[in-house]
């Protein structure tokens, strides 16, 4: 009898630890509201390079949106950091979605009566201000919603609700943009933008002192909402024996103003042996697949002669991909560690955008769309994870946004000079040149810590 209490209470014990995320109603809500947003902003993915198509017919014009928004992230990447470090997060993502609800909307309103194209290149790029602030507000939220041991997952979940929520939503912004014009389907994106912003006030968020694992704030640092940052010890990805005779505001650079802020961020992101070769690298990527959106859009319609609901299955065909990326990249994460996850899928979304320049049919298209999103969304979890679990709390916002705004700096040169080059020389030899530029990229990871590293790795 005594034997079969003891195996009875053993199972009860080893569940001790966090809950599981499914069972939070405070995190259901944040996935429901980031699912609905990412529906929204999947009509505006598809609703903006079609208005700028259908008034210019230029796949040049196209890319040059793209490339004004990108450079309006780039910007604001210097300081959102910094913002989200500060403020109150919650009330940041709130007023976020407020503006761009405000900003979005616009353009359906002045198109009832008008179609001034400026338009597009003046709201488009300040939406892309108040984005940058949110996702980079997003990104620093999450670990004061789920534990520390639920990080990956967790992001998992929501790159899963992202795919589920786009897989719907370019299809359905195809059949309204063919029944009604793209700028109704912008006007679904601001509904959307709206109830995110009443929503997320209700959402719950660890205060600094109760975050799991946060370190107590040196003495005469600023004061500002922080998040939890890991294990003891190696609280900012170096040992504690490698910080004494820091002083305290130099230690977690936070003294000196807004300069001094960002360039703490700066300063932990270039002395980390995987973070710094993978936003380099990362920055050759963005350059390479910036305006891809574009370019298989445009292929779509002038290329191969379809309508706007067929780009619509297009691209939902190819978010099945990050939904699949959200099954795979715990299990892949696990098996292969870090840096060979990364390295793979690289490879192989190079091989797929290789292939998109010989396909001359719809399907192929969609399959190899897919492959590509897959391949970008296990690398975009595995990365965003690791961020979130070696750099301490208080810096993460800061780190986010030099990261981003580092890796993104060529975007905007990169998508005018993709979309230049496809309505010039075709979208054949334009994507076997970016495959197989993307394939190198990989592959030069593997002489650097990036592709050494096995972190998340089970043995």
């Amino acid at each position: 009898m005594a034997r079969r209490e003891t195996s009875r209470r053993t199972p009860r014990a080893a569940r001790t630890g966090p809950a599981p995320l499914w069972a939070d109603p405070n995190y259901r809500l944040f996935l429901a509201l980031q699912c609905l947003s990412a529906l929204g902003d999947s009509f505006s993915h598809v609703a903006i390079p079609l208005l700028v198509l259908h008034q210019t017919g230029s796949v040049a014009q196209m890319g040059l949106v793209t490339g004004l928004t990108g450079l309006a992230s780039i910007v604001t990447g210097l300081f959102a950091g910094v913002v989200a470090d500060r403020v109150d997060r919650r009330r940041l993502l709130a007023l976020t979605d407020v503006a761009r609800c405000a900003l979005i909307g616009v353009v359906p309103l002045v198109w009832l009566f008008a179609t001034p194209l400026w338009l597009l290149y003046t709201v488009v790029p300040v939406a892309a201000v108040f984005s940058m602030l949110f996702q980079v507000a997003y990104v620093t939220v999450v670990p004061a919603i789920v534990g520390p041991g639920q990080i990956l997952k967790a992001n998992s979940h929501l790159f899963g609700a992202y795919a589920v929520a786009s897989a719907g939503g370019p299809m359905l912004a195809g059949f309204v943009a063919a029944a009604s014009g793209p700028a109704a389907a912008l006007a679904i994106d601001a509904a959307t933008f709206a109830v995110s912003a009443v929503g997320i006030l209700f959402v719950r968020m660890r205060p600094t002192g109760e975050v799991p694992g946060t370190p107590a704030r040196p003495t005469g640092a600023t004061p500002g909402p922080g998040r939890g940052s890991g294990r003891d010890g190696e609280r900012d990805g170096q040992p504690d024996s490698e910080r004494d005779g820091e002083p305290d505001g130099e230690r977690y650079g936070e003294r000196g103003g807004v300069r001094a802020e960002f360039l703490a961020g700066a300063r932990f992101l270039w002395r980390h042996p995987v973070l710094r070769p993978l936003t380099v690298l990362l920055a050759l990527v963005t350059f390479l697949t910036y305006g891809l959106t574009d370019v298989v859009v445009y292929h779509v319609k002038q290329g191969l002669g379809h309508g706007d609901s067929t780009v619509g299955y297009v691209l939902t065909a190819g978010t099945l991909g990050t939904l699949g990326a959200s099954f795979a990249v715990d299990r892949m994460r696990r098996r292969l560690g870090f840096g060979p996850s990364w390295v793979a899928v690289h490879v192989a979304a190079g091989l797929a955008v290789a292939a998109l320049g010989l396909t001359g049919n719809v399907p192929a298209v969609a399959v190899l769309v897919a492959v590509v999103l897959f391949c970008t969304g296990v690398a975009g979890i595995c990365s965003m994870s690791l961020r979130q679990e070696v750099t301490p709390g208080h810096l993460l916002g800061r780190v986010t946004s030099v990261f981003w705004t580092t890796h993104n700096a060529l975007g905007p040169l990169g998508a005018a000079a993709v979309t230049a080059a496809a309505g010039t020389w075709g979208v054949g030899p334009v994507c076997l040149g970016v495959g197989g530029s993307v394939v190198a990229v990989a592959f030069t990871a593997t002489a650097t810590g990036l592709g050494r590293s096995r972190a998340g790795r089970r043995e």
